[in-house]
């Protein structure tokens, strides 16, 4: 599958309605502004005190009195961490980027219009927890809240963020925690649409069909007589998750690892859970910590700093995670336009006219914008030429699909039954959620709102008739299982329908070289009957052997590259991709190479657009290479590849790390830049937010996970938060972040995890009372006025 890597290349620019500060005042005001996290603080709005315990790491642990307290702490206390981070969120989902950042995030703006919820409201927030409305608005009110008390006369002042930006947060309220546009980027599959339109286009159906490894295995369906030409994935390019970084490359690879172990293959006796969830590895965290303890609460785990609650975690009687699970959750339909009236398109009735909305676009340093969107009965139109229009029919139109809000319900769930109601509310991100309990039981259901489609849903397909979604998957009907007899659980994005699955929910699933290695791993470990323990299972996420590695290794013994002596110790090597290793190196350079290569072949004249080939395509393509890319003479032609390549990888590694092949290491050319959004600034601040790059291994098919930048060698995906649970103790849990909990760059939690979390260290995931008060160094009290 091919996988086209999004840029967003806007940068934030100093003026507005706020004054920006001088270069030299940058580090003074990071220190004065930098939140109160001792003593007492007073916070309107509450109405009994609130304890915020936070412990070395930066965790904070809060305890308050009743629910509304809870989350309006959470809020006010997420926002003392986060705030600029949040906000920039939020006006990623509101469509109002160009108000701070000009003309150039204005695409980026109208599509975060185009994709906003406009359904039921009372449905919407029904559809999460039966008191969604009420935390929410509790949680905004402490973002309010604490917003007011570092702005009112005697106040601090705004975090350095945005007096460095130029501008100032506004006032949030509950819809704002309903982002979808962060939903759109965790749900496919439109852009893989114009992808294969466009691969169709350019092979024709044979010979696109080997290279898409369409799973379960399928030819791409054309609807009869319909125009596919011209679709690209370009169509679609500002359609980015409002959790995606400013400035920073946001690279499509989203994945995870999940397990669950039961206490039969335990030391403990007891199930353990292992997760560490693959997005944008950025700065600050995607993820955000926190613990929350009220009556009827006491959850702790990782969420999202602009999100109440916990997404992942535990309470006190279960465990749970979760992975990607691929459901095709999009759809583009190719209307045809009226050539008289092109605001009229066809239908199986006749000629129908658009909806439309007009909606204002504030511009910094332009005049503002009224743009005219428009809606056909399948959704908003995201492109047209004039005789044409794309419209997007995707779950996001639904209520209750606003990313992760569903762990509302499963943060109170006690027991397999409860998990399993509260799961059934979960509609986006589609997931695979695994479970574990204290009594000893082990679960997962993959779940998602999914529609029920007669077609495979891999190309666009003809507006006007016949392919209309027939109602969505039962939830009963989407895969699960209970306490299974091989004694645990795994899940790693790759393709969890068995065969023969009677719905169409998709066809694009990870390659899965991760779940073989946690699967091998697991059947080791039986074979030997060795117990495991919190320590196993640190080490299994922190794996860096690759698999495709092996497989390239075991291919070339084939070939004529095999009794290369340059090659001699390279075939030697245990394709384990550490930071030191020089044969690592050789490997992912001489790779890609190929991969190159290969595209050319494919397609001379677009050659780009498959250049990122997944390692099992290219592998069968070597394996079993036929005239359709490799010509006459297919295995002579493959054979010349290998060795001009090999001759390519050598070069440029000499010329990154010298002539001396024992000097080569992984970890010199992979490396991962934690860069702030604001670093273009200029150099001082750029001094202050950003951090020293570090060397890392791995690559994104191992199960550590360090997805690279398409343009060069720099990690950008991964896992950024991981977690190993313990349901025999709750107390010898742990987990890990990166940088760290706070965004605001002089904090002494601004980067301090980052080295743990580089050398696949962990932290103790206090939860009792004992064991949090002795993990405390700052206790602030929240005061109602």
């Amino acid at each position: 599958m091919l996988k086209p890597c999004l840029l967003l290349a806007s940068a934030f620019v100093l003026s507005g309605s706020a004054a920006a500060q001088p270069p030299s005042s940058v580090a003074d005001d990071a220190h004065k502004s930098l939140a109160t996290v001792s003593g007492h603080l007073s916070a309107p709005g509450l109405r009994k005190p609130v304890r915020v315990l936070r412990d070395r790491w930066g965790v904070a642990h809060i305890y308050a009195q009743n629910q509304h307290d809870l989350f309006f702490a959470q809020g006010f206390v997420a926002a003392q961490d986060r705030l600029f981070q949040m906000e920039m969120w939020k006006r990623a989902g509101q469509g109002r980027l160009s108000e701070i950042l000009g003309p150039s995030a204005l695409p980026r703006d109208i599509d975060a219009r185009l994709l906003m919820y406009h359904g039921d409201m009372q449905a919407e927030y029904a559809s999460y927890n039966p008191q969604t409305r009420e935390i929410l608005t509790a949680f905004t009110d402490g973002i309010n809240s604490y917003v007011r008390s570092i702005t009112a006369p005697g106040g601090m002042g705004l975090p350095v963020e945005f007096r460095i930006a130029g501008f100032a947060p506004d006032a949030w309220h509950p819809q704002d925690c309903l982002n979808r546009m962060a939903a759109f980027s965790m749900t496919g599959n439109a852009v893989t649409e114009l992808e294969h339109a466009q691969v169709l286009a350019e092979l024709g159906a044979g010979k696109a069909g080997k290279i898409l490894d369409l799973n379960p295995a399928v030819a791409l369906d054309p609807a009869p007589n319909l125009d596919l030409s011209g679709l690209n994935p370009d169509l679609m390019k500002d359609f980015i998750g409002s959790d995606q970084r400013i400035v920073f490359p946001a690279h499509p690879n989203e994945g995870s690892n999940n397990w669950t172990v039961s206490g039969a293959r335990t030391s403990s006796g007891k199930p353990l859970l292992a997760n560490d969830p693959h997005r944008v590895v950025g700065l600050p965290s995607l993820r955000y910590m926190v613990h929350l303890v009220a009556p009827g609460w006491n959850v702790i785990g990782a969420g999202e700093p602009a999100l109440p609650g916990v997404a992942l975690g535990h309470n006190e009687n279960i465990a749970w995670g979760f992975t990607i699970f691929g459901l095709d959750q999009q759809d583009l339909y190719v209307e045809e336009l009226n050539p008289a009236n092109p605001d009229e398109y066809r239908t199986e009735s006749g000629w129908q006219k658009m909806e439309s909305r007009r909606e204002t676009f504030l511009i910094k340093g332009a005049p503002s914008k009224e743009i005219e969107l428009k809606f056909t009965r399948h959704g908003p139109v995201v492109w047209s030429d004039g005789k044409r229009a794309l419209a997007l029919h995707w779950i996001g139109s639904e209520p209750g699909t606003a990313g992760y809000l569903a762990s509302l319900s499963i943060d109170q769930a006690q027991n397999w039954n409860q998990f399993e109601a509260a799961v059934a509310r979960w509609k986006l991100p589609s997931e695979n959620l695994i479970y574990a309990d204290r009594r000893g039981n082990i679960g997962e259901h993959s779940v998602g709102l999914v529609p029920v489609r007669h077609w495979t849903g891999t190309l666009p397909v003809p507006g006007a008739t016949g392919y209309e979604w027939n109602g969505f998957v039962p939830m009963a009907d989407l895969p699960h299982s209970y306490n299974p007899p091989t004694g645990y659980i795994a899940t790693a994005n790759h393709k969890m329908i068995p065969e023969h699955y009677p719905y169409n929910v998709g066809f694009e699933w990870d390659p899965g070289y991760r779940f073989e290695r946690i699967s091998d791993f697991f059947a080791a470990a039986q074979q030997q009957n060795r117990k495991l323990g919190s320590v196993d299972m640190q080490a299994l996420q922190n794996d860096v052997v690759s698999l495709p590695a092996l497989a390239f290794q075991k291919l070339l013994r084939t070939t004529a590259m095999g009794s290369d002596p340059y090659l001699a110790g390279f075939l030697r090597w245990d394709g384990t991709l550490t930071r030191e290793s020089a044969d690592a190196a050789l490997f992912e350079v001489w790779f890609r190479a190929i991969g190159k290569a290969l595209a050319k072949g494919i397609s001379s004249k677009n050659s780009k657009n498959y250049e990122d080939l997944q390692p099992n395509t290219v592998l069968r393509l070597l394996a079993k290479p036929d005239a359709d890319f490799f010509g006459d003479d297919p295995v002579a032609h493959r054979d010349r590849i290998l060795g001009d390549t090999l001759l390519e990888a050598k070069q440029s590694l000499e010329r990154l790390m010298g002539a001396d092949r024992t000097r080569w290491q992984w970890g010199t050319l992979h490396q991962i830049q934690f860069k702030h959004g604001l670093e273009q600034i200029s150099p001082e601040v750029a001094q202050l937010v950003d951090l020293p790059p570090l060397s890392r291994p791995g690559d994104g098919y191992t199960v550590n996970a360090t997805w690279a930048s398409a343009d060069n060698w720099n990690q950008v995906d991964g896992a950024s938060y991981r977690q190993v649970i313990d349901t025999s103790d709750w107390d010898q849990s742990v987990a890990v972040n990166t940088p760290g909990q706070s965004a605001q760059p002089t904090s002494p939690h601004y980067s301090d995890l980052a080295p743990l979390w580089n050398m696949g260290g962990y932290f103790p995931l206090a939860y009792s009372q004992d064991a949090v008060r002795n993990a405390t160094t700052d206790t602030l009290v929240l005061e109602p006025r």
